[in-house]
């Protein structure tokens, strides 16, 4: 685990999870579940949805209430639709941005990376939660 990973696991504690699914059998929405129970305030961002896991969903991260001071963004989005998420998280000043184990987005990288916004891409959040907690 790099010591960026790791920052944001430990530095986070308001995750946007842009993407979250309803269904509980969906990835994002077994990944929401563990980083609730691990203490993470989780704010659903789905447009399709107006509540997921008994908290109200936005429809996209401009949506929330800005006093939510948002610390990470973790997207299940396709790769090609990534890059308007994170121009929307470098104009919300978000801190972290981590792209979920399969989808990557190099233009965005550099993106992120002109606006000093750290960035994990193509890792799965809860492995490396696990990890740092020794599970």
């Amino acid at each position: 685990m790099s010591a960026l990973e790791e920052r944001l696991l430990k530095e986070s504690k308001k995750i946007a999870i842009v993407g979250l699914s309803k269904k509980e059998e969906k990835i994002s929405n077994i990944i929401a579940n563990y980083l609730d129970s691990q203490g993470y305030d989780i704010i659903p961002v789905n447009p399709n949805y107006s509540e997921v896991l008994n908290k109200k969903c936005y429809p996209s991260l401009s949506d929330i209430p800005r006093d939510y001071e948002i610390d990470l963004v973790n997207i299940f989005r396709p790769s090609e639709e990534v890059q308007p998420i994170v121009k929307e998280a470098i104009t919300l000043n978000i801190v972290g941005i981590w792209l979920q184990q399969g989808i990557k987005d190099e233009d965005s990288w550099e993106l992120a990376a002109e606006h000093n916004i750290p960035m994990v891409m193509d890792k799965c959040i809860m492995t490396y939660h696990k990890a740092l907690r020794g599970f």
